[in-house]
């Protein structure tokens, strides 16, 4: 079993070699990107749901969740300035903990980004295909089979898009991803502006009418502070896409923490502010459980106008999630590739410096995804497979910080037992908190993982090859 359990040297884990990606990137567009990906239909649609399950205390189940992935952030940060690897929580897992668990991360990040690129692109194309179906287009073209249509061509659309967008260069994407993060971030201070004002105490009352853990209850749902903070948990992840970017970052041990922690704080605090204005502006019963909460609410309130520009910018910024996670995954994919898992040839990087062929095919992999799977019934499996990550991560810094005492850390985590185990055990408790069906599909997800990795990843690994036994 030592074949398993075999380690790349922690100096050696970013990889790269000769067909190494062009470093382009400052603090700057890395925090826009890690804004970018985090800032999406989480708060957009998210926050609807948050309230369904908490009421009020939605705002305790941002504060949990956010506090989660501080900790999340800060091994990142740690990890990711020791170890500028291209291949993010899969990478910091084959140098600290071995091959079978760096496998396992990767395909839980698999998981993770082909369905949240996956599940976007479909809530874009709800946006999008009531216009074209006006325009004249054919209906069954525009939505998926598990809605009754045939294929979700806007949703393949998008994505082609955004992958022809990475394809033209890092530099180039990450510039269209700042401007369009700016539009984001604006209009969520039009809510706040537009909604602050008609803030209730009195709506904040009953704070907590469905308790603090999670529980079912007599509907089938499941209710409580911690159910709203797991499904919440989708709001907040995202800054994870940064550290996959450390290749092509100029200075990876100053840039990355900056900008993981950094869109972190960002947004956690966008968030409660958000959060703030909804359940304070009208009853958390008039919109639970919307598909479209923020703008419901700046309807309920007269403000009707303002609600069709927050619909349509934010509909216009969706595509930096789609942008941020399509390229965390092509990343993703090509250390994978590097290491033997994937074919090799797959890692070669095209004259303008992007990894043509692995973002090609990644695009291939979610496109069909969106256009033809029922990917509404599997999306919340996106964040069993972060919160796994989110673990090895967590773990990772603890095991590394005994192991590889010696090696630089630029960014050095104060307190790192408390960082190691909070990210351990608030990700534990959130995982936990998932719906009984999303444990299960993920157990069968990682139990035919670990099988793909018995019958072929083992014996196509680099290192093996490298050095048997090891």
């Amino acid at each position: 079993m030592n074949d398993w359990t075999r380690r790349k040297p922690v100096i050696a884990a970013g990889g790269g070699g000769a067909d190494k990606l062009p470093p382009t990137l400052h603090w700057p567009q890395l925090m826009a990107m890690g804004v970018g990906a985090i800032i999406g239909t989480g708060i957009l649609t998210l926050i609807g749901v948050g309230v369904d399950r908490a009421g009020p205390a939605v705002l305790i189940a941002f504060a949990i969740a956010g506090a989660v992935c501080a900790c999340a952030a800060l091994a990142y940060a740690e990890l990711s300035s020791m170890m500028p690897a291209v291949g993010s929580a899969y990478s910091y897992s084959y140098a600290g903990l071995g091959e079978v668990f760096a496998w396992v991360v990767g395909w839980s990040l698999i998981l993770e980004y082909s369905l949240v690129v996956s599940t976007v692109a479909v809530g874009w194309s709800g946006y999008a295909s009531p216009l074209l179906v006006g325009a004249g287009f054919p209906e069954a073209l525009t939505r998926g089979p598990e809605l009754g249509g045939l294929i979700n061509l806007p949703a393949i659309a998008i994505i082609a898009v955004v992958a022809g967008l990475l394809l033209m260069g890092t530099r180039e994407s990450a510039r269209v991803n700042a401007a369009l993060v700016v539009v984001k971030i604006v209009t969520l201070l039009l809510f706040v502006g537009y909604t602050l004002p008609y803030f209730d105490a009195a709506n904040l009352d009953p704070f907590m009418p469905y308790g603090y853990a999670a529980h079912v209850d007599g509907d089938g749902v499941q209710r409580g502070v911690m159910a709203a903070a797991a499904i919440i948990f989708f709001a907040f992840y995202g800054f994870d896409a940064i550290s996959t970017a450390a290749e092509e970052t100029r200075r990876p041990a100053r840039d990355l923490p900056i900008a993981i922690i950094g869109s972190m704080v960002a947004c956690t605090l966008i968030y409660m502010l958000v959060a703030a204005a909804a359940v304070g502006a009208t009853p958390f019963a008039s919109f639970a459980d919307s598909p479209e909460p923020l703008a419901l609410i700046l309807r309920s309130i007269g403000q009707g106008g303002i609600a069709q520009i927050v619909a349509t910018a934010a509909v216009v910024a969706l595509p930096t999630v789609l942008l941020a996670f399509l390229y965390g995954q092509s990343r993703i994919f090509l250390a994978m590739a590097r290491d033997g898992f994937l074919p090799q040839r797959l890692a070669h990087i095209s004259r303008r410096g992007t990894p043509t062929r692995i973002t090609l095919l990644t695009a291939a992999i979610v496109a069909v995804l969106a256009g033809l799977l029922p990917i509404g019934k599997v999306a919340a499996l996106a964040n069993a497979g972060t919160l796994i990550a989110f673990m090895a991560v967590g773990v990772c810094l603890l095991v590394l910080r005994r192991r590889a005492p010696d090696v630089p850390r630029p960014f050095r985590v104060r307190a790192v037992w408390l960082v190691g185990l909070g990210t351990l055990g608030g990700c534990l408790y959130l995982f936990f908190s998932l719906p009984a069906d999303t444990l299960l599909w993920c157990l069968i997800w990682n139990l035919f993982g670990l099988a793909l990795y018995a019958v072929y990843g083992r014996f196509r690994s680099a290192l093996a090859r490298s050095v048997p036994g090891v």
